[in-house]
């Protein structure tokens, strides 16, 4: 067997037929957890809060990191939309992952989807843990089987991946402020030829605590607060893969180390004051679509987890908006 090469993706020869019973389940979740009123997302569906912000590449980055957004110094106007990963609205006090999906615009050049190949958007979806829950599609497949069936279905599931029951350990947290958590990729991208992963990673001068009594919605009030009184700000920062067996493309259940590689930061993004608790801006929010594939070529996503995202992303993307009777767009702009 020849030796796994940077950024070099394997596709198991049955990830078609799993990508497509995945989306088949999905589909079906969300239609069991919706039966009235907005078909919602099948995960992310509780938003926080979506946010304008600014994306501002670095001046001077080194030649290796200067492609494709990061290749000259710019400032991308953004939408990101903070949220709960849990497929069910739950109590912000839950332990769970929290997402940051962030949407720039302005963005030129041809994109992969070719549905959307002239958008001026670029995705890049972040959670809360820097890791995956699962190794791979198929056993992922097999997670929401086990999740959306009996108690025996799950038993016996659970008995028999012990580093998913792990990764959700480590993963499901309980957090102040999303505006104060550090996010991860958990999936790698591509950097023109090279593989990387993202991180972005907060200034907290003095970190909120946990209310002792938290309201169902804290999060969004501690997002609310927050802004009333200042900006937020993000380092938004690149991992070059290095080791292509100690950071593997195709399981992003295994944490690639910063011992092995630093994140090295490309650009900062800056939450600014603002009043964002609004009917319009979260009608706005939650009729947007984010998907990893609405990027340029070169930052392409790698490995099996993100060539599952491109199938179902766009399934259950288009069938939630034609149940809720919204046009599916792309904004290019702050304005709603």
């Amino acid at each position: 067997m020849s030796e796994k090469q940077l950024a070099e993706e394997i596709i198991p020869p049955n990830e078609s037929q799993v990508i497509e019973d995945l989306t088949a389940q999905l589909k079906a979740k969300i239609i069991q957890d919706n039966p009235t009123g907005i078909m919602r997302r099948d995960a992310h569906p509780k938003m926080h809060g979506l946010v304008k912000a600014e994306f501002i590449v670095e001046a001077d980055l080194p030649e290796e990191l200067k492609i494709g957004l990061f290749k000259e110094p710019k400032t991308y106007q953004a939408w990101i939309r903070f949220s709960n990963a849990s497929g069910t609205i739950n109590p912000d006090h839950d332990n769970d992952i929290r997402g940051m999906a962030i949407k720039l615009m302005g963005v030129p050049g041809e994109k992969l989807l070719d549905a959307e190949k002239h958008a001026q958007t670029h995705d890049l979806l972040l959670i809360s843990a820097s890791r995956f829950v699962t190794k791979d599609v198929e056993e992922f497949d097999a997670l929401v089987k086990a999740l959306t069936g009996s108690v025996l279905a799950k038993i016996v599931f659970f008995l028999s991946h012990w580093r998913v029951v792990f990764n959700l350990l480590r993963s499901m947290h309980k957090f102040a402020n999303p505006l104060q958590i550090r996010y991860f990729s958990a999936t790698p991208y591509l950097l023109g030829s090279r593989a990387v992963k993202y991180s972005a990673i907060p200034h907290v001068a003095a970190p909120d605590s946990i209310p002792s009594k938290p309201a169902a919605d804290y999060l969004r009030l501690a997002m609310v607060r927050q802004l009333q009184s200042g900006d937020a700000v993000f380092d938004f920062a690149v991992q070059l893969q290095t080791d292509p067996e100690a950071m593997p493309i195709e399981d992003p259940g295994v944490e690639w180390l910063e011992t092995l590689s630093p994140f090295r930061k490309v650009a900062t993004i800056r939450i600014f004051q603002q009043a964002f608790d609004t009917e319009a801006q979260n009608t706005f929010g939650e009729h947007l679509s984010f998907t990893p594939w609405h990027a340029l070529p070169e930052h392409r996503p790698l490995g099996g987890v993100n060539r599952a995202r491109r199938v179902v992303y766009n399934a259950i993307s288009a069938f939630r908006h034609e149940r809720n009777n919204v046009p599916r767009t792309e904004p290019n702009s702050w304005d709603i």
